[in-house]
């Protein structure tokens, strides 16, 4: 009789997942959905930071001494469960930005994150005119292995390494900008032309003489955003006013102009210049200059909004009543003549002058500006700033009173020589200046995406989530030691009830801990998205938004102008492949607006730190912004935040509390928690892997 074969089944072993994190000692983290695990660095089986991986339990060894070459800091991180990495499933990696190190027969890429410590070979012989010390990066053919190392080819120089500039432009090659535009785009951007008879034989309106101002940062190099405010007695009922009330068409008090550049115009569907913008989808602001999303020709001339200069726009007239209600609606292309330029500074300098009593009533444009489109003291402009801060005030409360959010955080800018280095941090707050044209431009955005919603016409719309309840559960246990809390009801907090949240944001407002209580908030929210489809936007309490105030450096404004372009005046030829693209350009642009966001922060600071890099050995007042097992983060008041790793806390050991979000310390019970206002001195600063390290300023070893 033959022998059986056994069918029973092997049930393969279930081994955890999650991303790689490595530290600056070589070691690593992994957190799963079973815990996180600690990596030592002899278990890393080539991968990198950033790898999605696949690691395995080791033994545990209990009872096991310490030996001579061990790390303090590994024991302590080893007190975690320990784990090697199997395998890697997902690289974070193709390639790198490095130093080129010339050891024939070999170029040898230094990469420039310090948390990689693997070297790159290349073969000098492909590239013998590389210099030593150059700046370069490398495409990764063959990771490294316990036997191998890794290996790859030069794909571009990026100029030497101790270049002034050199760490931003790591910055820009590590997330892949383009920096360069196709040929073709740039032929196109120069041989665009304004055309004003064209335009309006075409059915643009003439609004050259109404008033126009844009208010913009000092720095500014393309102005999207124009806008214009004249009292009525009422909105009337003309060609394309679209009414919201009619009880409110006899109260119309002001008739506020949301003029926005008409880049659909020069930028039509598949053009090159349409090509390049898309893969970019947004222009990225960088510390020391700007990829635009288009041309200079176009973005810094013929679609920026110039003093005195005709522009075409895509103009939203908003009617609104006294209390700041919107009342009717206008949307159409224009001409106009924008006559003064404004920064966020000089307007606020204005309001704070303004005598409230004064209206914007009677006040004639030809009055209001000197020829070079600065703007005079006294004149008008200043009463229709007063007016468009009370409406924006108006307009604040009714959003706040329908459950929109406001996170009041400090913005850190650095000031740069004309050399680009770092001579000081420019924080930048949100004034009245800088409200009124926030909410100008959110009134605007909301009238156009309800205007495409109700209309059932193809767009794309600005969504922004709920908060998921373990995000705002896990907050919990920080601010319950807090005295304002007990005041909030924790159920509907964790429910993501909007009018809860505020009252979290305004009680902890005026106490050490509200810019920490407010941004832990605003990292437990969704980001918001680009989609297709129109649903909520949570942080704003609105139920249909999009994005239409920015097409100079947005590509989804851009979409938004040409949709609606298409309702207004009809359908264009190709409008059937603009619609099918709509789900792809709204994840790729979510996904770009994430890269820009990130490699300008990164930007920041790579400066911020070179500047602090003068201040080693100085005691600054600090927030505990976060805690770890390897250490605990604290934030400056300029913004900069660093690292107060395990080591430098002192000789005990420190348990991490991952539910208090506390660390303490075993022998002398020394705590570090979330919102803990401490001394902290400078210990190092290094720009190019951007990390600060501190020590607690007690310690005075």
């Amino acid at each position: 009789m033959g022998r059986t074969r056994s069918h029973t089944r092997r049930h393969p072993r279930s081994n955890p997942r999650g991303v790689l994190s490595v530290r600056g000692g070589g070691f690593g983290f992994v957190q799963t959905a079973e815990g996180e695990f600690f990596v030592p660095e002899s278990k890393m089986a080539g991968a990198f930071d950033g790898d999605l991986v696949e690691v395995a339990p080791l033994p545990v060894q209990s009872g096991r001494k310490k030996q001579p070459h061990e790390r303090k800091a590994d024991l302590r991180a080893g007190e975690k469960p320990a784990a090697r990495v199997l395998r890697v499933v997902d690289r974070a990696h193709d390639t790198l930005v490095g130093r080129y190190e010339v050891a024939e027969p070999f170029g040898v890429v230094v990469p420039e994150d310090a948390n990689i410590p693997y070297d790159i070979f290349t073969m000098r012989a492909d590239r013998p005119d590389i210099e030593d010390g150059s700046l370069v990066r490398v495409r990764i053919t063959t990771f490294p292995s316990r036997n191998t190392a890794a290996t790859g080819v030069i794909e571009e120089v990026l100029g030497l390494a101790d270049d002034e500039h050199a760490a931003v432009d790591v910055v820009i090659a590590r997330h892949k900008l383009e920096t360069v535009f196709s040929e073709g785009a740039l032929s196109e951007a120069r041989s665009a032309v304004l055309d004003e008879d064209g335009a309006l034989a075409s059915g643009y309106r003439d609004l050259r003489e109404r008033f126009t101002f844009t208010i913009d940062p000092a720095d500014a190099r393309d102005f999207d955003d124009a806008v214009s405010l004249e009292p009525v007695s009422t909105c009337g009922v003309g060609t394309g006013i679209r009414v919201v009330d009619e009880r409110g068409l006899g109260v119309a008090r002001w008739r506020l102009g949301v003029h926005i550049a008409d880049v659909a115009h020069y930028v039509p569907w598949n053009s090159s210049l349409d090509l390049d913008a898309r893969r970019r989808a947004t222009s990225v602001y960088l510390v020391d200059r700007v990829i635009p999303m288009l041309p200079d020709e176009l973005s810094g001339d013929l679609c920026s909004l110039k003093p005195d200069e005709v522009r075409r726009t895509m103009t939203a007239d908003l009617y609104l009543d006294d209390r700041a209600r919107l009342v009717a609606y206008d949307l159409y292309p224009a001409l106009i003549r924008s006559h003064a330029r404004l920064s966020y500074e000089e307007a606020q300098a204005l309001l704070d002058r303004c005598h409230p009593e004064r209206s914007a009533e009677g006040a004639e444009s030809k009055d209001l500006v000197r020829r070079d489109g600065a703007c005079a003291p006294g004149d008008g402009l200043s009463d229709r700033l007063a007016a468009l801060s009370r409406l924006a005030k108006q307009r604040f409360a009714s959003r706040e009173r329908a459950g929109g959010l406001d996170f009041d955080s400090v913005e850190a800018r650095v000031v740069l020589d004309e050399e680009g280095s770092p001579t000081g941090i420019d924080l930048r707050v949100k004034t009245d200046a800088t409200s009124l044209i926030e909410e100008a431009m959110i009134l605007a955005n909301e009238t156009v995406a309800k205007h495409l919603r109700d209309a059932k016409f193809p767009s794309l719309y600005r969504v922004h989530e709920q908060p998921s309840a373990d995000s705002l559960a896990a907050l919990v246990p920080v601010f319950q030691d807090f005295a304002w809390f007990r005041d909030i009801d924790q159920a509907d907090f964790i429910a993501g009830d909007a009018h809860v949240v505020q009252r979290v944001l305004e009680a902890s407002a005026e106490r050490p801990e509200g810019e920490l209580v407010s941004t832990l908030l605003l990292r437990s929210m969704k980001r918001a998205v680009y989609r297709p489809d129109c649903a909520a936007h949570y942080g704003l309490a609105s139920g249909a938004y999009t994005h239409f105030t920015s097409p100079i450096r947005r590509y989804p404004d851009l979409v938004v102008h040409r949709m609606l372009k298409a309702l207004i005046g009809g359908r264009p030829e190709k409008f059937d492949q603009e619609k099918s693209a709509l789900p792809w350009i709204a994840e790729h642009s979510s996904d770009m607006e994430r890269i820009a966001e990130k490699a300008a922060r990164e930007s920041q600071e790579v400066k911020l730190i070179e500047y602090l890099e003068r201040f080693v050995g100085q005691t600054f007042s600090a927030t505990v912004s976060g805690v770890a097992t390897y250490g605990a983060y604290v934030r400056l008041d300029n913004t900069a935040e660093g690292l107060i790793p395990c080591k430098n806390l002192g000789s005990e050991y420190f348990a991490l509390d991952p539910v208090q979000h506390r660390l303490t310390g075993q022998d002398t019970g020394a705590s570090y928690r979330l919102a803990q206002r401490l001394a902290v001195v400078l210990v190092s600063a290094d720009p190019r892997a951007r990390r600060l390290d501190f020590r607690p300023a007690r310690d005075e070893r």
